[in-house]
């Protein structure tokens, strides 16, 4: 009997075992699918949503326990991230900057130049616009600040970082000059494998769990009473953001035009592929090919198409730009605080310098702008998550912003080589002359 009742234990737990085992790979298959099926920021916007109800029904419910459970799961997350940020900085920089100087030719250096004063010009241009509107349309907005703090977490993880943001970012500017004029280092082979690493932890840890992150800080927001405010405010910064990358756009491809002696319009037009493209991909890296063709069409030189269009892909980030200088000066405005020249201006120049080395993929611009965000404005753990959502709600339109841009940065790198080439020409050929009388 015992021996029967033994047996009978053992098949069940097999069976047991077994269902477990299968309710594990169904929702393992169900992780996958929606990872790989979903998008960053259809994932985003669920989670947001689920987090807004779950905080609007807790608060009517007067229960706070799922909200100190996510204020705790979100805390843990954004010590992480401050943790990894300096790391994030010395990982994309420095290989960057290396990569750039150890290419040869002026090309280069006129094309980073050109990309740089670009971005610059894009930040410039958010400023402005950011400095006009916003203190009009979202002035009557709650502190953001209050609502982080009515819920406190069942507890923390100190992760001090291995360094500060400012350190990280001169260390990385030293390294990645210093390497550049160092053939075949040991050392940037090793930085660029660190790189790997960090890119490895930002696209498979990261960027996965940022919809969750952003869901429990919005849960946080819902629960205090904040969050119509906030989504309001979101709603008049996407409409000033879109209107100005447009506008970016056709100052780009007025420039372009006047050069080129074409119809800007036209020029766009022909660009237009690739726009769609970048739309869908969320990629300036992916898109390359597109906008290559798109450039070519607009009748650029095969090799200078070649050159300027797989480097702009990296280092020309005027969409990202636009969004993260005018996203975080409406976060400053919902704060209380007042985002002046002095404040915008070091940003700015510091922020064209790290999209330089800012990697090519979704959410690759946001990632390598939170250390500057946390150095020089403050940027916490209510902020740097509505950051991020800020920007991947319109990562699509501020990448194809990017990479269309790099279409008129062809044109203009082309007009300024030929041109040179031309003087060179003709000076040669007045040396010539002069050396036969």
């Amino acid at each position: 009997m015992k021996n029967k009742n033994l047996t009978n234990f053992i098949k069940d737990s097999i069976v047991y075992l077994l269902q477990i085992q299968m309710y594990s790979i169904k929702i393992h298959e169900m992780r996958n699918f929606f990872m790989k099926k979903v998008s960053l920021i259809a994932r985003i916007f669920i989670c947001l949503i689920i987090g807004v109800f779950l905080g609007i029904i807790c608060k009517n419910l007067d229960i706070v326990f799922p909200i100190r459970i996510l204020a705790t799961l979100s805390g843990l997350f954004g010590n992480f991230l401050s943790f990894i940020i300096p790391l994030i900085i010395i990982g994309f920089i420095v290989p960057g900057i290396a990569s750039l100087g150890g290419k040869s030719g002026k090309g280069l250096l006129i094309t980073t130049i050109i990309a740089y004063i670009s971005t610059i010009i894009a930040g410039f241009l958010a400023w402005a616009s950011g400095q006009t509107l916003l203190p009009k349309l979202i002035k009557e907005n709650i502190l953001l600040s209050n609502g982080g703090q009515a819920i406190e977490p069942y507890f923390s993880v100190d992760m001090p970082p291995i360094m500060g943001v400012m350190s990280a970012l001169v260390l990385a500017f030293l390294l990645g000059i210093g390497l550049s004029k160092i053939k075949n280092s040991t050392l940037l082979k090793s930085m660029e494998d660190f790189s790997s690493v960090v890119l490895m932890v930002v696209t498979k840890v990261l960027i996965p769990l940022v919809p969750i992150y952003i869901g429990c800080v919005f849960a946080k927001l819902s629960f205090s009473g904040e969050i119509f405010n906030t989504l309001k405010s979101f709603g008049i910064v996407y409409l000033i953001l879109f209107s100005l990358q447009i506008i970016y756009l056709l100052i780009q491809y007025s420039i372009a035009g006047i050069i080129k002696k074409k119809n800007p319009i036209a020029l766009i037009k022909n660009m237009m592929p690739a726009y769609l493209t970048a739309v869908g991909t969320q990629s300036s890296a992916a898109t390359i090919p597109v906008t290559l063709a798109c450039t070519k069409d607009n009748d650029v030189q095969d090799k200078v198409a070649d050159f300027v269009i797989p480097l702009c892909a990296t280092i020309h980030l005027a969409g990202d730009t636009i969004t993260l200088v005018l996203t975080s000066m409406a976060v400053m405005y919902m704060n209380g605080n007042i985002p002046t020249f002095s404040m915008m201006m070091p940003f700015i120049f510091m922020l064209g310098i790290t999209m330089i080395a800012a990697p090519g993929v979704p959410g690759g611009g946001v990632m390598s702008a939170l250390g500057l965000l946390e150095s020089m404005f403050g940027f916490g753990g209510i902020e740097k998550p509505i950051m991020i959502a800020l920007h991947a709600a319109q990562d699509s339109f501020g990448t194809a912003t990017n990479i269309t841009g790099d279409g008129a940065i062809a044109i203009i790198i082309e007009y300024i080589i030929n041109r040179k080439s031309n003087s060179k020409t003709e000076e040669t050929e007045y040396d010539d002359i002069t050396e036969a009388v």
